[in-house]
C-alpha cells in the first residue's frame, strides 16, 4: 500500500508539474497581451484581463499541489525548507533551488494582487514584474530536474510553451515602439499647431494690441 501510495504521489508530482508550467505559460501570453491591448472584434480587451485572471489562480493551485506532492514524497527527500529557501534541497539542489525561486516570486506576485488596494500602484507594478521572472526559471526547473524532460513530448511541450511566450512578448515590445513612435510624432506637431489656434481664436483687436499696453 505504501508503494502504491508513493507510486500514485511521484505521478501526481509529475502531472501536476506539467500542468503548472503550462498554465503558467499561458499566465504570461494573457499578460503580455494585455499590456498590449490586443483585441479583436470577437475578442475584446477585458476578456484577456479577466481570462489572465482565472488561469493565473488555476496555475497556482496545480503548483501548491505539485510543491506539496514533491515535499511529501518519500522517494526522494526535498525537505521542508526547500519549500522557501532556494537551494536548500540535498536532492538536485539547483535545478530545485531554481523551482523555489520560481515558486517564491509566483508568491510575491500573487500575495501583491490579493492586497492591490492596499499598496502604491507602483509597487505593485514593480513586484508585478517579477512574474516575468518566474517563467524562465521555471522552465530550467521542468527541463533540467524533471523526470519527463528527456521526453520527445515533453521537449515539443517546452519548445510551444516558449515560441508562445516570445511572441507575445515580441507583440507587447512591437507596440511598446508603436506608441512611442505616435507620442513622439504628435508631440512636435502639437508645439507647431498651438501658436496657430491660439492666433486663430485671438481677437483682432487683441492681436493689434501693443505690448505693455493694458485694457
Amino acid at each position: 500500500m505504501l508503494a502504491v501510495s508513493s507510486t500514485s504521489m511521484w505521478y501526481t508530482m509529475r502531472a501536476t508539474g506539467v500542468v503548472a508550467l503550462v498554465l503558467l505559460s499561458g499566465t504570461m501570453v494573457l499578460g503580455l497581451l494585455t499590456a498590449a491591448r490586443f483585441r479583436t472584434q470577437s475578442w475584446p480587451a477585458f476578456a484577456n484581463a479577466d481570462l489572465h485572471k482565472r488561469i493565473s489562480l488555476l496555475a497556482m493551485v496545480f503548483l501548491a499541489i505539485h510543491v506539496l506532492t514533491a515535499v511529501l514524497d518519500s522517494y526522494v527527500h526535498v525537505g521542508w525548507a526547500a519549500l522557501v529557501v532556494p537551494f536548500a534541497s540535498a536532492y538536485r539542489p539547483l535545478w530545485t533551488g531554481l523551482g523555489t525561486v520560481g515558486v517564491d516570486l509566483m508568491a510575491a506576485v500573487a500575495i501583491s494582487s490579493a492586497l492591490r488596494q492596499r499598496i502604491k500602484a507602483r509597487t505593485w507594478r514593480a513586484i508585478h514584474w517579477l512574474a516575468y521572472g518566474s517563467w524562465p526559471v521555471a522552465m530550467a526547473h521542468s527541463l533540467g530536474t524533471g523526470t519527463d524532460a528527456s521526453k520527445l513530448w515533453m521537449d515539443a511541450l517546452a519548445a510551444l510553451c516558449s515560441l508562445s511566450v516570445l511572441s507575445a512578448l515580441a507583440w507587447r515590445i512591437r507596440d511598446h515602439r508603436r506608441s512611442r513612435d505616435r507620442a513622439l510624432s504628435v508631440g512636435p506637431t502639437t508645439r507647431a499647431v498651438t501658436p496657430v489656434v491660439l492666433s486663430a481664436t485671438t481677437r483682432p483687436d487683441q492681436r493689434r494690441r501693443p505690448a505693455g499696453v493694458l485694457r
